[in-house]
């Protein structure tokens, strides 16, 4: 590894853990971005001549906070910081502070970082944003580029996002244990949200948007060291290892979406599931089932199940089941749904969606499996239908094409497409 190589994994891994301590001693989340930014400069000067620190935590919070109240001090008139030579030799600040990291303080600065980037009063876009710039230190242009938009458009949106945090106020003090709870649960979900902002893509946004998807795995197992003992956190690291180790098999050589049945499970990622599932079998022994851990489970069986009609579906129905239980929602129900259909036919699956018709008229997924059910039990004419509108729905080329593939097979099989609507 070359020397910028390693002073950069240093940074940004101990970034999350600066930040948050600096966004508790300023209680400002700019002054706290400028504070670390210049503590990267400096360390980028001082660690290839002095070496590494021993905790790099420790080094960047300490000069973090003196270049902050620094810039406090010359906004007063007052006395600068030290010379650079007086303040290369850390040791014994190092030590307090990385004794003071080692306590209480750790899991709640980290916490606080992350609750305010999923603050309730930011649209989910800005919370994603927000999150990628401030704790995992993604560029503007990265994020701009994830999200398919210009760089500017994209600096207004996280700049707009700053100032709302700021106008809504955030409390610094330490949580309690229900506040703490809640405050997980939020962070918890806010990382679900990266995740998944990468995973709804299309083949040809795929490389950009999959920093995404890594960066929310990489968020859950820095939750994952914070709380060790959290099952929930353990069911949502495991979900996300579980889903994105089937990445290399979601399309095809022309770019169009391949089913999970239909996927060579040979380029699914060993290495990801195993660790996933192992989390999985240690989070269920807690026996504090969530949703999280529920979904990781359903995950699970299809990673086990070697082809897909060795996937245990019954098992999967029950699993869908209980997290109908803990999250009513109809799109819960339509995954149910394709359980179902394997377990008891596609005409039991499609009396389960029926009603959730009205709820779902604008949920691609919802016409796309209707259809599918309806193609199962012969009726070519209603499929076209359901599958006209899935077309119109379709959120990426990818969603279009498959649903077409789906149309041209009723037109073999004899079906009247009629007139392809301009949305195809």
């Amino acid at each position: 590894m070359t020397e910028l190589a390693w002073i950069s994994t240093a940074i940004s891994t101990a970034r999350p853990q600066a930040m948050g301590a600096l966004l508790r001693y300023f209680r400002d989340l700019d002054a706290a971005e400028e504070a670390f930014q210049d503590a990267c400069l400096r360390a980028l000067k001082n660690w290839p001549q002095n070496g590494p620190p021993r905790d790099p935590a420790a080094w960047l919070i300490f000069v973090g906070r003196n270049s902050g109240i620094d810039a406090v001090r010359k906004r007063a008139k007052q006395a600068p910081l030290p010379e650079e030579d007086q303040i290369s030799d850390l040791e014994d600040a190092e030590s307090d502070i990385a004794e003071r990291l080692d306590g209480a303080h750790y899991r709640d600065d980290i916490l606080r970082l992350l609750f305010i980037c999923c603050h309730p009063d930011l649209p989910a876009t800005q919370q994603i944003a927000v999150a990628l710039r401030i704790v995992s230190g993604l560029t503007v242009k990265q994020i701009a580029r994830a999200f398919l938009v210009g760089e500017s458009a994209m600096e207004q949106r996280i700049t707009r996002a700053k100032a709302r945090i700021a106008d809504a106020g955030m409390p610094f003090e330490t949580p309690g244990a229900v506040e703490r709870s809640e405050r997980l649960a939020a962070v918890a979900a806010m990382v679900y949200l990266i995740f998944n902002e990468g995973y709804s893509t299309n083949s040809g946004e795929a490389p950009a948007r999959a920093p995404l998807c890594e960066e929310a795995i990489r968020l859950a197992r820095l939750l994952l060291r914070l709380f060790q003992t959290e099952a929930e956190i353990m069911g949502l690291t495991a979900l996300l290892l579980l889903q994105h180790a089937r990445a290399p098999a979601r399309f095809d050589e022309n770019g169009e979406i391949v089913l999970l049945e239909d996927q060579d499970r040979r380029l699914w990622s060993r290495k990801m599931i195993d660790e996933g599932l192992a989390l999985v079998d240690k989070a269920l022994r807690h026996r504090k089932p969530g949703p999280y851990q529920v979904q990781a489970a359903i995950a699970a069986l299809h990673a086990r199940a070697e082809k897909a009609e060795d996937t245990d579906w019954v098992e999967i129905d029950l699993l869908y089941s209980l997290l109908e239980q803990m999250q009513p929602s109809p799109v819960i129900t339509l995954n149910r749904a394709v359980a179902v259909s394997k377990v008891r036919g596609a005409e039991a699956a499609l009396a389960m969606i029926e009603p959730l018709e009205q709820r779902l008229s604008g949920y691609f997924h919802f016409f796309g499996l209707k259809g599918g059910l309806l193609m199962q039990l012969g009726r070519g004419e209603e499929a076209r239908i359901a599958f006209d509108r899935a077309i119109a729905l379709a959120n990426t080329a990818a969603e279009a094409a498959h649903i077409r593939m789906h149309i041209d097979r009723l037109m073999k099989e004899g079906v009247a497409i009629g007139t392809i609507q301009k949305a195809h």
